[in-house]
């Protein structure tokens, strides 16, 4: 499975990727030509709406996951609605994407 994961914070980015590269996930650079099967979004990123919007367009077929903290309801409830496949706080988006990683096998 390739992974694009648009996410600024760095440790969150490596503990993420390094979790997902480790069970056979593909992680993609964020502006990679690639096509991926996931994107993954953080949804604490300034440009997080916008970043969903794009990759809705430029990858229709891929899936999208958009994660942020518990306390932030509204915010995952509207990505959905913007276009995100999944919404999950983020304390379970790894386990979410390795779930997923295993369906693919």
């Amino acid at each position: 499975m390739r992974i694009r994961l648009h996410c600024k914070d760095l440790m969150t980015r490596t503990r993420l990727g390094s979790r997902w590269q480790a069970a056979g996930a593909d992680l993609l650079r964020p502006h990679a030509n690639e096509a991926p099967d996931l994107i993954v979004i953080d949804l604490g990123e300034p440009d997080a709406a916008e970043t969903l919007a794009a990759e809705r367009i430029r990858y229709p077929a891929a899936r999208i996951l958009v994660f942020g903290p518990h306390v932030e309801g509204e915010a995952l409830r509207a990505a959905k609605a913007a276009g995100a496949d999944e919404a999950v706080v983020r304390g379970k988006v790894a386990e979410r994407v390795l779930g997923r990683l295993h369906e693919a096998d």
